[in-house]
């Protein structure tokens, strides 16, 4: 069987374009003991994937030349040859960004597609909202009555963060760009504030909505709204390093918080945050969410594109702040 499947055809320069790709026809290979073959229905699109195209050493392996370009994906399992597998069952794995693939049953885990639509699982049930569980619990450690400031607020992992906080007794503001995302942030996710980074001063937002100062700050986008935010730190305050997707696009050096020197006045702490060292704790984040969901606690929005072939412009969406919610690629298959 031939399917298609998007490779990597070269590294970027700044923004990726249509040259960076290329849409392949491949043939299904065999499956083998303890594989699967499987029919992937939606794919994740999340910044991470600008910072796997670059060669060079990061947390993870950078998307090789002429490889499938990587990707979280929900599948359908067509075929079985691994014990606890059996076609039908919807399926989370890291199948790239094609429309079917023969992958070992290593690290792949079930789905329900009666507990919750399909694209939750690559959103606040999948690695956005994992990264925004440990980040914020784990690395931020937010006390009840703490103010806590995310940016990127009103996408996949900032909306989750700022919710979070909220049910752990938070004052939350978010920022995030365009009148309807700042009022989603507050009418519909519970938000105490929302700065409209596009059309209004963040240091003015900041003054105003944290006005005894910032204890945690979950950053998504750093750059020069990072070193805005670094100015109204309290103290002991604890800046999450998730993205800086303000970044990935540059052609010339990343640009650094210059007010750095208000971690030292504040004795405040940055550190990273990498949902992959997390993983044997997934489970339990995951049944505490969706307890969450159940209970009208927390709330999700996906934002679904289709069309595979529409990979490489859906894609930039991410980038140019167009996406609102979690944004997920459907793949249209020809016999649906």
């Amino acid at each position: 069987m031939q399917y298609k499947q998007w490779q990597l055809a070269s590294r970027p320069v700044g923004e990726p374009t249509q040259d960076n790709w290329k849409l392949a026809s491949v043939s299904l290979p065999e499956v083998n003991d303890g594989e699967l073959a499987v029919k992937i229905h939606y794919i994740s699109l999340d910044p991470a994937m600008r910072g796997w195209m670059n060669e060079g050493k990061s947390y993870i392996e950078p998307v090789q030349i002429g490889e499938v370009m990587r990707a979280g994906t929900v599948a359908e399992v067509i075929e079985s040859r691994a014990e606890g597998f059996s076609a039908g069952d919807m399926v989370y794995g890291n199948f790239g960004v094609q429309e079917y693939a023969v992958v070992s049953a290593k690290g792949i885990h079930k789905v329900d597609p009666s507990l919750a639509p399909l694209p939750r699982y690559l959103g606040v049930l999948g690695m956005p909202g994992m990264t925004a569980y440990f980040g914020l619990l784990n690395t931020g450690q937010p006390k009840a009555g703490e103010t806590v400031v995310v940016s990127g607020a009103a996408g996949a992992v900032g909306s989750v963060v700022g919710q979070i906080a909220k049910l752990k007794g938070c004052r939350v503001v978010g920022i995030a760009g365009g009148k309807d995302k700042c009022d989603y942030l507050v009418d519909e996710l519970g938000f105490d504030g929302a700065i409209d980074y596009k059309n209004s001063s963040v240091k003015d937002g900041l003054k105003t909505h944290c006005p005894n100062g910032v204890d945690v700050y979950f950053d998504n986008v750093g750059g020069d709204i990072l070193d805005t935010v670094l100015t109204r730190i309290n103290l002991r305050a604890r800046i999450v390093i998730c993205g800086a997707i303000s970044q990935y696009n540059n052609t010339e050096a990343v640009k650094g918080p210059s007010n750095y020197l208000a971690l030292l006045v504040n004795r405040a702490r940055m550190e990273g945050i990498v949902v992959f060292d997390n993983v044997k704790q997934y489970g339990q984040a995951a049944k505490e969410m969706a307890g969450w969901i159940a209970e009208g606690k927390l709330k999700a929005k996906e934002h679904v594109e289709s069309g595979l072939e529409s990979f490489p412009d859906t894609l930039m969406m991410l980038f140019k702040g167009e996406n609102f919610g979690k944004l997920v690629l459907k793949v249209e298959h020809n016999d649906e």
